[in-house]
């Protein structure tokens, strides 16, 4: 692990220097008197930004405002890094061909700089502007009730509340989701990004508060509420504006539909946590089995158990291309909609971001899903 760590470090400090480097150039072809000194402090303050910014609570509104910088500079570092490339080979071709090297420079400067704009608006737009992902799905099970055929669940997970994700964006989630007039909402996990601090600060509680649903708000915990360190307090918090947080635990609501939410896979190898199997063993297996597991691992397993809807998050679709070929790749199902057997598996992109508040190949989203029974 410390090997692995210390090759990632240093491929992340030998592509900044490329990154930075062209920076510099750029700047000196276009007339500004920057000091090479001066120029590369400033660099490393911006590229490590989002890693102190993390790591050094002592500095206050200034450390956050650091952190956000710096998470920004994240997304256009990794642009940088997949553009850049093809500007040296352009800017090679553009010399052999008889320009000079100046004008090359400057000329692909702008392009590349034109790009980036392009991509960080974009990416800006995708992840503030959320979208509404309907499915209408049927399950083989007998409505309990002649005057409830059809559940309405809105669903959302990685919300990511915190100094980048705040009340704005968390007031649209409010809005789009109360618009549904679900029958619940489940939240599947990383409603927070890491520490509950500026959840407090910013009273979100109160924002979150306003979501309506006529059969209750469930939640289960993601990896980052784990990485906080902050679980009780944010589970009792929870509680009190009406949101159940459960952690390998199951409701029963209203003789309906069960409820049921796993702990989060890194509880694995913390305080460990219970199979689906054994979550479900005593429930009702007539009635409707919906299943939060925030990371979009064991789908067989589930669907073994006899859960009809399993909602999970995790994976943000990569959140910023090209990363979602990785995730594609790294689980069975990264983005979307599937079967397994006779449960429906839903996995979503996520309504926040980690780190940039940035998305090209990925929407920040909310699912609502028309759960339709027997009559």
């Amino acid at each position: 692990m410390i090997i692995r760590l210390i090759i990632m470090l240093g491929l992340f400090l030998l592509l900044n220097f490329y990154v930075g480097w062209h920076g510099e150039l750029a700047l000196e072809h276009a007339g500004a008197d920057v000091p090479s000194v001066l120029y590369w402090v400033l660099y490393a303050v911006v590229a490590l930004g989002y890693l102190w910014g993390r790591l050094v609570k002592a500095l206050g509104a200034i450390g956050r405002l650091w952190k956000v910088i710096g998470a920004v500079f994240l997304a256009i570092f990794e642009f940088a890094v997949l553009l850049l490339p093809f500007a040296d080979l352009a800017g090679w071709i553009m010399v052999q061909s008889g320009m000079t090297s100046d004008n090359t420079i400057q000329v692909l400067s702008i392009i590349v700089v034109g790009i980036l704009l392009i991509l960080m608006l974009r990416g800006s737009y995708n992840a503030w502007s959320p979208i509404v992902r309907a499915h209408q799905l049927s399950v083989d099970k007998q409505a309990p009730s002649t005057n409830k055929r059809t559940l309405r669940v809105a669903a959302a997970s990685d919300l990511h509340l915190g100094n980048t994700v705040g009340n704005r964006h968390l007031r649209k989630l409010v809005k789009q989701m109360n618009a549904m007039n679900p029958d619940v909402i489940l939240l599947a996990g990383d409603v927070l990004d890491d520490v509950i601090e500026p959840f407090l600060r910013n009273q979100m509680a109160d924002t979150l508060k306003q979501l309506k649903a006529k059969h209750g708000i469930y939640a289960v915990l993601g990896n980052h509420e784990y990485y906080g360190g902050h679980i009780e307090q944010y589970v009792q918090v929870m509680q009190g504006i009406g949101i159940k947080v459960l952690r390998d635990e199951t409701v029963t609501v209203d003789g309906l539909f069960h409820v049921v939410g796993r702990k989060d896979k890194t509880a694995e190898a913390r305080e460990g946590r219970l199979s689906m199997k054994e979550l479900v063993a005593k429930l009702d297996p007539s009635l409707p089995l919906l299943a939060m597991d925030h990371q979009p691992y064991g789908f067989a397993q589930a669907a073994e158990a006899g859960v009809d809807l399993l909602v999970c998050g995790h994976t943000h679709r990569g959140q910023m291309f090209p990363n979602h070929f990785i995730t594609r790749r790294l689980f069975e199902l990264d983005w979307g909609y599937m079967r397994k057997g006779l449960m429906h598996v839903i996995v979503s992109s996520g309504f926040g971001t980690w780190g940039p508040p940035i998305r090209l190949a990925s929407r920040s989203e909310l699912i609502d899903i028309k759960l339709q029974l027997k009559s």
